[in-house]
């Protein structure tokens, strides 16, 4: 209906900004989501307070959602935005600094009061000084219109003011030419019960799209195209945690085992409990009463016969740390999924790190090895446990799969595949009596047969004291400990076997490898690709298992005369390569809540090879 001009972009990145009780979430989620009904690939970065209620307006209480999509690769939500929708001055405040240049504000003129602006620290109002100078500035009284759309509503003055996120949703569909379809079909399920409020909130969102396209500030509108590289399949947009239960169900189904989970709820972890408790048809949940119970129930399970597994961050695997040790002197299987979270203690329980790598491999009392595994963005958390799964299951042993609170709570377009398409799950559940004894091995992998309670002749003792070699008697017998002990390591050992060759991506001829692991995939590739755009040879390779790591490793390293390695930790990884491999690898560490931005791997690279900015 407008006459304005339209372009048409590759790739933008959106950060919605407000208060706590805004809806930011809503409107981002609502947005990202229509972005991957249209075709488009997204990646998105959920980012909450860390206080359950932080003072409401202030900086600490400021909610973030970032969304990235494209017409081609999308890998990351984004360095910096296109667009950038304020609807207080604390969201302003704290997002300013990463809008590009000449990058689209969009404010809600209507909450910078002068005690709204005393609360996020501004002396002045930004309003009416330069400080905005750098980008085009659009001034929505986003409150007046959600009055216009409540007209002859019998709502509260406050309940109409919560709907001024579905205005600035409509704008910002108008200006990136999303449909309101998918928008308009989520809010009539959600309110259809309340026709009042289905209205106030619908009508906001068409009242922002029509000022969009009407109004004289707006000058153009964009457009992105679909993603021609989509592989053929039926996708649903899908956050990293549900991801995460769905590969839980899919191996269950795969290997035919029930599938039990025992957890408690932990930040950032939850949406994986809450998920699995929607599918009581696919999995029997136990929301357990602290950690350490989430675990024992897990153990329990195990033993009776259950693809068992438990959810968590990383408080929580510190207290399930001595029941994981009993999972491995059992040698029973088990997934133990970890969403890593800012530390140590609370820490900063919504922002995102990767700082439990050591306390996953090695944070247990005792010689107790288990396999670790990485996932590398919010769809790779369902292969990432499947994987885990199928290790676990064949090898009769622990699993933990590191996740993050970015992919656990960021989203992306997944394509849903067919059972089929998946790995198969070998199991050795036994049945037979004659000759068995509880730890038997397999010549293969040294797993032990899984013997089921109840079935005829396979009765064995279990505990946690150290057991006799097959027979599974206890035993206090020092070489009998210090054979068990290495055969419980060789048996993770053996896992390397397995693990595909490590590929690598860039300039086959470069004298810089970036390696990684877990989340930072999809920004060390974005960044080795804008290394090559401008001529800087570069390369880069990632890891998903990390322990064992791949046979491979360590002569692909030694190819290279120089090894980066960026972590959202303190140089975990890079302190295992060092001592492993004796590498003199560089590290680029960052600690601060956020995932990394791709110019900041691309200037440490540049210092190393001599590059000047």
């Amino acid at each position: 209906m407008s006459t304005k001009r339209t372009n048409e972009l590759s790739r933008v990145v959106v950060r919605f900004a407000g208060d706590s009780g805004d809806g930011i979430q809503l409107i981002g989620d609502q947005f990202a989501m229509t972005s991957a009904m249209m075709g488009n690939q997204i990646s998105t970065l959920p980012d909450y307070p860390s206080e359950i209620r932080a003072p409401a307006g202030t900086i600490a209480g400021v909610s973030g959602f970032q969304v990235c999509f494209g017409t081609r690769s999308v890998y990351t939500p984004g360095d910096e935005y296109d667009l950038l929708v304020a609807i207080n001055p604390a969201g302003l405040k704290v997002n300013l600094s990463n809008l590009k240049k000449n990058g689209i504000l969009l404010l809600n003129t209507d909450s910078f009061t002068e005690r709204s602006l005393q609360k996020a620290g501004y002396s002045s109002n930004p309003l009416d000084n330069s400080e905005l100078n750098d980008f085009r500035v659009f001034k929505v009284p986003m409150f007046k219109l959600c009055e216009k759309a409540a007209t002859g509503l019998p709502l509260s003055t406050k309940q109409v003011e919560r709907c001024k996120n579905f205005v600035a949703l409509g704008i910002t569909n108008w200006i990136y030419g999303r449909s309101l379809e998918p928008t308009l079909k989520w809010l009539q399920k959600k309110f259809g019960a309340k026709p009042d409020f289905l209205k106030v909130n619908t009508e906001a969102l068409k009242t922002g799209f029509s000022y969009a396209a009407e109004s004289g500030f707006l000058k153009e509108s964009y457009t992105v195209p679909r993603a021609e590289e989509n592989v053929p399949g039926t996708y649903r947009y899908i956050t990293g945690n549900v991801a995460t239960a769905m590969g839980l169900i899919a191996a269950s189904r795969r290997a035919g085992r029930p599938l039990f989970l025992g957890s408690y709820p932990i930040t950032p972890a939850t949406e994986i409990l809450h998920e699995l408790s929607n599918q009581k048809k696919f999995a029997t949940v136990l929301q357990a009463e602290d950690e350490i119970a989430g675990i024992g129930s897990a153990i329990g399970a195990s033993f009776g016969g259950a693809l068992a597994a438990t959810s968590t961050s990383g408080p929580g695997l510190s207290l399930k740390s001595e029941f994981l040790g009993l999972a491995v002197i059992l040698e029973l299987p088990l997934v133990v999924v970890n969403v890593q979270r800012g530390g140590p203690s609370t820490g900063l329980p919504t922002k995102t790190e990767q700082a439990d790598l050591l306390q996953a491999v090695w944070g247990r009392h005792g010689e107790s090895p288990v396999v670790v595994i990485a996932a590398t963005s919010p769809r790779d958390c369902f292969d990432a446990t499947v994987e885990a799964s199928r290790i676990a299951l064949k090898y009769m042993v622990p699993v933990v799969v590191l996740t993050e609170g970015a992919l656990g709570q960021g989203a992306e377009a997944w394509r849903i595949p067919a059972l089929e398409e998946l790995p198969e799950m070998k199991t050795w559940v036994r049945t037979n009596p004659t000759g068995f004894l509880p730890y038997l091995r397999d010549e293969a992998t040294l797993a032990r047969p899984w013997a089921l309670p109840g079935t005829p002749g396979l009765e064995h003792r279990i505990g946690s004291l150290e057991k006799e070699d097959g027979t599974g008697a206890t035993s206090h017998d020092p070489l009998n400990h210090e054979k068990m002990v290495k055969i419980r390591a060789e048996k993770v050992a053996r896992i390397a076997s397995e693990i595909p060759p490590l590929e690598t991506y860039g300039d086959k001829n470069a004298r810089l490898l970036v390696l990684g692991w877990g989340g930072t995939q999809g920004v060390i590739k974005l960044a080795v690709e804008n290394l090559l755009e401008e001529g800087v040879p570069a390369a880069c390779a990632h890891l998903r298992h990390l322990n064992p790591l791949p046979r491979d490793i360590e002569p692909l390293l030694k190819k290279y005369d120089k090894v980066l390695i960026p972590e959202n930790n303190m140089g975990q990884l890079w302190r295992r390569i060092r001592a492993e491999f004796l590498i003199n690898a560089e590290r680029l560490n960052i600690v601060r809540g956020r995932p990394f931005r791709a110019k900041e791997i691309e200037e440490k690279a540049k210092e190393m090879l001599g590059v000047r900015k």
